[in-house]
Protein backbone atom coordinates (compact mmCIF):
# COMPACT_ATOMS: atom_id res chain seq x y z
CA UNK A 1 0.00 0.00 0.00
CA UNK A 2 2.88 2.38 1.03
CA UNK A 3 4.92 1.51 -2.08
CA UNK A 4 1.67 2.08 -4.17
CA UNK A 5 1.42 5.23 -2.69
CA UNK A 6 5.24 6.24 -3.52
CA UNK A 7 4.66 5.24 -7.39
CA UNK A 8 1.74 7.41 -8.00
CA UNK A 9 3.28 10.74 -8.97
CA UNK A 10 2.46 14.07 -7.88
CA UNK A 11 -0.56 15.95 -8.30
CA UNK A 12 -0.26 18.57 -10.63
CA UNK A 13 -2.23 21.65 -9.87
CA UNK A 14 -3.38 23.64 -13.08
CA UNK A 15 -3.21 27.45 -12.43
CA UNK A 16 -7.33 29.57 -12.68
CA UNK A 17 -7.13 31.68 -15.29
CA UNK A 18 -8.79 35.23 -13.72
CA UNK A 19 -9.33 38.18 -14.92
CA UNK A 20 -6.93 40.50 -14.79
CA UNK A 21 -7.50 44.60 -14.17
CA UNK A 22 -4.17 45.41 -15.49
CA UNK A 23 -1.06 45.27 -17.47
CA UNK A 24 -0.31 46.04 -21.06
CA UNK A 25 -3.54 44.86 -23.32
CA UNK A 26 -6.49 46.51 -25.38
CA UNK A 27 -8.70 48.44 -22.89
CA UNK A 28 -6.08 48.59 -19.86
CA UNK A 29 -5.51 51.76 -18.20
CA UNK A 30 -7.92 54.33 -16.61
CA UNK A 31 -11.08 55.37 -17.82
CA UNK A 32 -12.66 58.38 -18.56
CA UNK A 33 -14.25 60.43 -15.71
CA UNK A 34 -17.73 61.88 -16.56
CA UNK A 35 -20.15 61.26 -19.79
CA UNK A 36 -17.44 62.54 -22.58
CA UNK A 37 -14.26 61.24 -22.92
CA UNK A 38 -11.57 62.86 -20.87
CA UNK A 39 -7.84 64.47 -22.01
CA UNK A 40 -5.78 61.97 -23.04
CA UNK A 41 -3.14 60.93 -20.07
CA UNK A 42 0.09 61.20 -21.92
CA UNK A 43 3.06 62.81 -20.89
CA UNK A 44 2.91 66.94 -20.87
CA UNK A 45 5.02 68.32 -23.61
CA UNK A 46 7.98 70.41 -22.75
CA UNK A 47 7.56 74.06 -21.67
CA UNK A 48 9.83 76.98 -21.90
CA UNK A 49 9.21 80.57 -20.28
CA UNK A 50 8.99 81.65 -23.99
CA UNK A 51 5.63 80.14 -24.71
CA UNK A 52 2.56 80.65 -24.01
CA UNK A 53 -0.40 78.33 -22.89
CA UNK A 54 -3.71 77.57 -23.51
CA UNK A 55 -5.62 75.78 -20.96
CA UNK A 56 -9.30 74.33 -20.74
CA UNK A 57 -10.54 73.46 -17.86
CA UNK A 58 -14.33 71.29 -17.47
CA UNK A 59 -16.42 71.29 -15.20
CA UNK A 60 -18.88 68.74 -13.67
CA UNK A 61 -22.59 68.85 -14.59
CA UNK A 62 -23.44 68.57 -10.79
CA UNK A 63 -22.19 72.41 -10.73
CA UNK A 64 -24.40 73.88 -13.27
CA UNK A 65 -24.34 76.75 -15.88
CA UNK A 66 -20.66 78.57 -14.90
CA UNK A 67 -22.15 82.05 -16.69
CA UNK A 68 -24.13 83.33 -13.36
CA UNK A 69 -22.74 85.78 -11.58
CA UNK A 70 -21.86 83.77 -7.85
CA UNK A 71 -19.31 81.06 -10.12
CA UNK A 72 -17.97 84.64 -11.87
CA UNK A 73 -17.39 85.29 -8.48
CA UNK A 74 -15.41 82.26 -7.44
CA UNK A 75 -13.17 82.00 -10.85
CA UNK A 76 -12.48 85.69 -9.78
CA UNK A 77 -11.29 84.86 -6.34
CA UNK A 78 -9.31 81.62 -7.54
CA UNK A 79 -7.44 84.44 -10.03
CA UNK A 80 -6.31 86.29 -7.81
CA UNK A 81 -5.05 83.33 -5.52
CA UNK A 82 -2.91 82.78 -9.35
CA UNK A 83 -1.88 86.06 -9.28
CA UNK A 84 0.29 86.00 -6.76
CA UNK A 85 2.91 83.11 -8.11
CA UNK A 86 5.06 84.50 -9.33
CA UNK A 87 6.06 81.90 -12.30
CA UNK A 88 3.44 81.06 -13.05
CA UNK A 89 0.69 83.86 -15.24
CA UNK A 90 -2.75 84.24 -16.04
CA UNK A 91 -3.11 86.26 -18.87
CA UNK A 92 -6.51 85.64 -20.19
CA UNK A 93 -9.89 84.38 -19.08
CA UNK A 94 -13.08 82.94 -20.67
CA UNK A 95 -16.02 81.85 -18.73
CA UNK A 96 -18.08 79.19 -20.50
CA UNK A 97 -21.26 77.51 -19.06
CA UNK A 98 -19.56 74.12 -18.94
CA UNK A 99 -15.91 74.85 -18.97
CA UNK A 100 -13.30 77.39 -18.77
CA UNK A 101 -10.39 78.64 -21.05
CA UNK A 102 -7.51 79.62 -19.99
CA UNK A 103 -4.30 81.72 -21.50
CA UNK A 104 -1.26 81.28 -18.82
CA UNK A 105 2.52 81.30 -18.81
CA UNK A 106 4.84 79.27 -16.31
CA UNK A 107 8.55 79.33 -16.39
CA UNK A 108 8.56 75.60 -16.81
CA UNK A 109 6.23 72.10 -16.34
CA UNK A 110 6.75 72.04 -12.48
CA UNK A 111 5.51 75.83 -12.53
CA UNK A 112 2.68 74.96 -14.43
CA UNK A 113 1.72 72.12 -12.52
CA UNK A 114 1.96 74.06 -9.72
CA UNK A 115 -0.49 77.18 -10.64
CA UNK A 116 -2.65 74.96 -11.83
CA UNK A 117 -3.33 73.04 -8.67
CA UNK A 118 -3.55 75.88 -6.73
CA UNK A 119 -6.11 77.69 -9.04
CA UNK A 120 -7.89 74.93 -9.31
CA UNK A 121 -8.15 74.28 -5.76
CA UNK A 122 -9.02 77.57 -5.12
CA UNK A 123 -12.07 77.74 -7.71
CA UNK A 124 -12.82 74.24 -6.47
CA UNK A 125 -13.12 75.76 -2.51
CA UNK A 126 -15.22 79.43 -4.38
CA UNK A 127 -17.09 77.32 -6.04
CA UNK A 128 -18.47 74.26 -3.77
CA UNK A 129 -18.91 77.34 -0.86
CA UNK A 130 -21.32 79.60 -2.92
CA UNK A 131 -23.55 76.27 -4.01
CA UNK A 132 -24.24 76.22 -0.36
CA UNK A 133 -27.53 74.94 -0.10
CA UNK A 134 -30.11 75.44 3.36
CA UNK A 135 -30.70 72.29 4.07
CA UNK A 136 -27.25 70.66 3.09
CA UNK A 137 -25.20 73.15 3.42
CA UNK A 138 -21.39 73.58 1.80
CA UNK A 139 -21.17 71.49 -1.13
CA UNK A 140 -18.33 68.82 -1.17
CA UNK A 141 -16.61 66.94 -4.24
CA UNK A 142 -15.24 67.27 -7.34
CA UNK A 143 -15.49 70.82 -9.23
CA UNK A 144 -13.21 70.15 -12.17
CA UNK A 145 -13.94 66.85 -14.22
CA UNK A 146 -10.82 64.55 -15.59
CA UNK A 147 -7.76 65.87 -16.73
CA UNK A 148 -7.31 69.57 -18.06
CA UNK A 149 -6.48 70.43 -22.00
CA UNK A 150 -3.55 71.87 -22.62
CA UNK A 151 -1.82 73.43 -25.69
CA UNK A 152 1.49 74.76 -26.25
CA UNK A 153 1.49 78.28 -28.04
CA UNK A 154 4.95 78.56 -30.07
CA UNK A 155 4.29 80.79 -33.41
CA UNK A 156 2.55 84.52 -34.13
CA UNK A 157 -0.19 82.73 -36.28
CA UNK A 158 -1.10 80.06 -33.33
CA UNK A 159 -1.04 82.93 -30.51
CA UNK A 160 -3.50 85.16 -33.00
CA UNK A 161 -5.40 82.70 -33.16
CA UNK A 162 -5.65 81.20 -29.27
CA UNK A 163 -6.39 85.01 -28.65
CA UNK A 164 -9.68 85.60 -30.43
CA UNK A 165 -10.70 81.84 -29.95
CA UNK A 166 -10.61 82.46 -25.85
CA UNK A 167 -11.72 86.24 -25.78
CA UNK A 168 -14.63 85.29 -28.18
CA UNK A 169 -15.47 81.76 -27.14
CA UNK A 170 -18.86 82.79 -26.15
CA UNK A 171 -19.82 83.98 -29.56
CA UNK A 172 -18.98 80.22 -30.63
CA UNK A 173 -21.44 79.11 -28.00
CA UNK A 174 -24.09 81.77 -29.38
CA UNK A 175 -23.95 83.38 -25.79
CA UNK A 176 -23.93 86.44 -27.50
CA UNK A 177 -27.75 85.65 -29.03
CA UNK A 178 -29.67 86.24 -25.56
CA UNK A 179 -31.20 88.44 -24.08
CA UNK A 180 -28.90 88.84 -20.69
CA UNK A 181 -26.11 89.68 -23.17
CA UNK A 182 -28.50 92.02 -25.56
CA UNK A 183 -26.42 95.50 -26.11
CA UNK A 184 -22.87 93.45 -24.90
CA UNK A 185 -19.72 94.64 -27.13
CA UNK A 186 -17.46 92.11 -25.69
CA UNK A 187 -17.91 89.10 -23.11
CA UNK A 188 -18.11 90.35 -19.57
CA UNK A 189 -17.61 86.77 -18.24
CA UNK A 190 -13.90 86.79 -19.66
CA UNK A 191 -10.98 89.59 -19.35
CA UNK A 192 -11.59 90.67 -22.94
CA UNK A 193 -12.03 94.17 -21.03
CA UNK A 194 -8.14 93.83 -20.10
CA UNK A 195 -7.04 93.15 -23.86
CA UNK A 196 -5.81 96.13 -25.49
CA UNK A 197 -5.61 94.79 -29.14
CA UNK A 198 -9.14 94.60 -30.50
CA UNK A 199 -9.35 96.30 -33.72
CA UNK A 200 -12.37 98.51 -32.76
CA UNK A 201 -10.33 100.18 -29.96
CA UNK A 202 -8.93 102.43 -33.60
CA UNK A 203 -12.81 103.70 -33.49
CA UNK A 204 -14.58 102.61 -30.29
CA UNK A 205 -12.84 103.80 -26.97
CA UNK A 206 -15.83 102.74 -25.14
CA UNK A 207 -15.81 99.09 -26.48
CA UNK A 208 -13.95 97.84 -23.04
CA UNK A 209 -15.70 100.70 -20.70
CA UNK A 210 -16.33 98.93 -17.65
CA UNK A 211 -19.44 99.81 -15.35
CA UNK A 212 -18.30 101.55 -11.45
CA UNK A 213 -19.76 98.44 -10.01
CA UNK A 214 -18.07 95.64 -12.14
CA UNK A 215 -14.56 93.55 -10.70
CA UNK A 216 -12.82 92.52 -13.61
CA UNK A 217 -10.81 89.27 -13.30
CA UNK A 218 -7.81 89.34 -12.17
CA UNK A 219 -4.86 88.69 -14.90
CA UNK A 220 -1.17 90.17 -15.57
CA UNK A 221 0.16 91.37 -18.58
CA UNK A 222 1.40 88.62 -20.86
CA UNK A 223 5.61 88.50 -20.38
CA UNK A 224 6.56 86.28 -23.58
CA UNK A 225 6.21 87.29 -27.01
CA UNK A 226 3.84 85.65 -28.88
CA UNK A 227 1.62 87.11 -26.50
CA UNK A 228 2.25 90.68 -25.65
CA UNK A 229 3.17 91.50 -29.42
CA UNK A 230 3.75 88.25 -31.81
CA UNK A 231 0.53 87.63 -32.25
CA UNK A 232 0.36 90.90 -34.76
CA UNK A 233 2.27 89.73 -37.19
CA UNK A 234 -0.85 87.40 -37.94
CA UNK A 235 -3.39 89.97 -37.91
CA UNK A 236 -5.22 92.21 -35.83
CA UNK A 237 -8.62 90.62 -33.50
CA UNK A 238 -12.18 91.81 -33.56
CA UNK A 239 -14.51 91.92 -31.15
CA UNK A 240 -16.87 89.84 -33.40
CA UNK A 241 -14.91 87.39 -35.31
CA UNK A 242 -16.25 83.76 -34.14
CA UNK A 243 -14.04 81.72 -33.36
CA UNK A 244 -15.91 78.19 -34.61
CA UNK A 245 -14.68 79.83 -37.78
CA UNK A 246 -11.06 79.93 -37.10
CA UNK A 247 -8.98 77.65 -37.05
CA UNK A 248 -7.04 76.94 -33.78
Amino acid sequence: MVAAKLKRGRKRHIQQELPTHGGKRKGAGRKPVGARAGTSHKKRPEIQAKHALHVVLRVTSAIGGMRRRNMYRAIRAASITAALRGRFRIVHISIQQTHVHLLVEAENKLALARGMLGFQISAARHINKALCDATLGRRRGRVFVDRYHLVVITSPTQARHALSYVLNNWRKHREDCGPATRGWKIDWFSSAAMFPGWRELAYDKTLCEVHKDYEALVVVPPQSWVLSEGWQRAGTISARDVPSKLRL
